[in-house]
């Protein structure tokens, strides 16, 4: 139910009104040949991120092994299979967080204060998964504390970057559900170390302070442009 309220509640705020209705519907296919390499970005970043993540742990002696591609998953889903929920999961998170959630925050605030405001909330929105056996959320709960707060500040560059990704593509919330998906399911199909998964929160973190150094109108002008 938590999955599928968030979407509920965002096509009942955005169908009562006919503008709101249009701009959300219009923001799939709204696709332009002049941002390739943001469209190209959103497909390759969490791939290449968590890729060079596991190379750089090899400088530090872990395993090779952790390049095979196991074909199982490190967690369980109830209903669905794994697969699936990888999909489906953030289809539905962004439809409501990029279809009306952030931005509605932009409007109020600059992007820098939505994603901070977005991710810590997003973090938090994540804590009850951690009690519920065999879930991702608790399976990185019970490999120790150093790992869960990785998943706690994993959180800020990837909204920074996803953020930047959808405004740069004039809101299209294909690009935030295309970034989503690639997170989990290119961090899930490797037989990938945790502590890689922290050299990629590093790696995002370095990449997400060089974007918003760049993009700083982007990031801390207050007015819509």
């Amino acid at each position: 139910a938590g999955l599928f309220f968030p979407m509920f509640l965002t096509i009942i705020l955005v169908f009562q009104r006919q503008e709101l209705r249009k701009d959300f519907l219009g923001r799939f296919l709204n696709l332009s040949s002049d941002k390739w390499q943001y469209y190209l970005t959103a497909c390759l970043l969490m791939p290449a991120s968590i890729l060079c993540a596991m190379a750089v742990s090899l400088l530090f002696g872990y395993s090779p092994s952790q390049f095979i591609i196991t074909g199982h998953y490190t967690f369980t889903s109830g209903v669905f299979p794994v697969w699936f929920l990888l999909i489906l999961a953030p289809t539905l998170e962004e439809l409501a967080w990029h279809g009306y959630g952030t931005d509605c925050l932009r409007s109020r605030m600059s992007l820098f204060k939505t994603s901070m405001l977005f991710a810590a909330y997003w973090a938090v929105w994540h804590f009850p998964l951690a009690g519920i056996k065999g879930y991702y959320h608790a399976n990185v709960v019970s490999e120790g504390w150093l790992y869960s707060l990785n998943f706690i500040v994993s959180i800020f560059p990837f909204v920074i970057l996803m953020n930047w990704l959808y405004y740069k593509t004039n809101r299209n919330i294909l690009v935030a559900i295309i970034f989503h998906i690639t997170a989990g399911y290119f961090n899930e199909i490797f037989a990938t170390h945790p502590d890689s998964k922290c050299i990629q929160t590093v790696l995002l973190l370095i990449v997400s302070v060089i974007i918003v150094v760049k993009e700083r109108r982007l990031f801390f002008n207050r007015a819509l442009e």
